[in-house]
């Protein structure tokens, strides 16, 4: 049955952190994958996951530096390699996981790039849908078989408010026949994040695996290293003097909806939603407001259904009943 896309009761808001999202649950015995685990919210998503218990496992692009940034970070921490953009990574750290693992009972796919300048994988497809979207797509479809063993598994794909920037052309996703524009890119790459957990949600509740998209806000992090900071003070984000803007989450605020979604016992028999301030979000209204609410385009489960049949095309890889 499908979640109704509407707030519920949460104890948890805007500036929960992700280790008071956690604080008297149990991940004993529970193992987590997390992307990009070492950098921006990822770092505070594992801190909590691990004081709470849990086995995680971190898929990072540079192991060394993964390694340094997780130093003390207490409780099990394992570091993958796993380079999203690269279809032979993302196999190899998939394979890897399962031998060291027979059951995923959390997967968060965190890891991103944002606004980037024009780029291309060795496929030809555009760096952000691919990276964002695409390399998540193999990497769960080869994890598969550990969420279903699970019995209870959650996916959090991490999307952002940004999907309401749009941008989805699922006949050309990698814009190779209308100009390209950076934002419309992050968009249509946020979009898909959201419209994957909308899909995976409903072909995995038989087998008990309940997926989640989540807008963990706005916080600055290593995700706007392509941007000035001109751009970032014309779309508001730091004043003239360089002060961040005071709405900004710090990234244990960002970290914490995340967390909730892969942990929060409120969820249970839920699934398929987009989350955001530690809830599920609520539709947008008229005027939508700027930094939070549901877009429709994500809520279209036609769309959902085509995209997936897309990105099984473009990847090669198909997810096992």
């Amino acid at each position: 049955m499908t979640t109704p896309q509407a707030p519920i009761e949460s104890p948890f808001g805007y500036r929960s952190t992700a280790l008071e999202v956690v604080t008297g649950l149990d991940l004993s015995g529970k193992t987590a994958f997390v992307t990009g685990g070492y950098s921006g919210l990822g770092t505070d998503i594992v801190r909590a996951l691990t004081a709470a218990g849990a086995r995680v496992l971190v898929g990072a692009r540079r192991p060394d530096k993964a390694a340094e940034d997780l130093a003390d970070v207490g409780g099990s921490v394992e570091i993958f390699e796993l380079d999203l953009s690269d279809p032979a990574s993302i196999d190899a750290c998939a394979a890897e996981v399962a031998s060291r693992t027979d059951k995923l009972h959390i997967v968060i796919n965190n890891a991103a790039i944002m606004a980037c300048p024009l780029a291309r994988d060795a496929r030809g497809y555009e760096s952000q849908f691919a990276t964002n979207h695409l390399g998540h797509f193999q990497l769960t479809a080869r994890l598969w078989p550990l969420l279903k063993a699970a019995n209870g598994a959650r996916l959090v794909s991490v999307s952002s408010i940004g999907h309401r920037l749009n941008g989805l052309s699922v006949e050309d996703p990698n814009f190779e026949h209308r100009d390209y524009d950076k934002w419309l890119a992050y968009g249509q790459a946020k979009s898909a994040n959201a419209l994957f957990a909308l899909q995976l949600d409903k072909l995995g509740a038989a087998h008990g695996v309940r997926a989640f998209a989540v807008h963990p806000g706005g916080i600055v992090t290593p995700l706007q290293r392509h941007l000035t900071m001109d751009e970032q003070k014309a779309m508001g984000w730091y004043d003239e003097q360089g002060k961040v803007n005071p709405m900004f989450k710090s990234p244990a605020e960002g970290a914490a909806t995340a967390t909730w979604c892969a942990t929060s016992p409120l969820l249970e028999g839920l699934g398929g939603v987009y989350c955001e301030d530690c809830n599920v979000g609520a539709m947008v209204g008229d005027p939508p407001p700027r930094a939070s609410g549901v877009w429709p385009h994500i809520r279209d489960e036609a769309l959902a259904a085509a995209l997936w049949d897309k990105s099984e095309a473009m990847t090669g890889v198909a997810f096992r009943p």
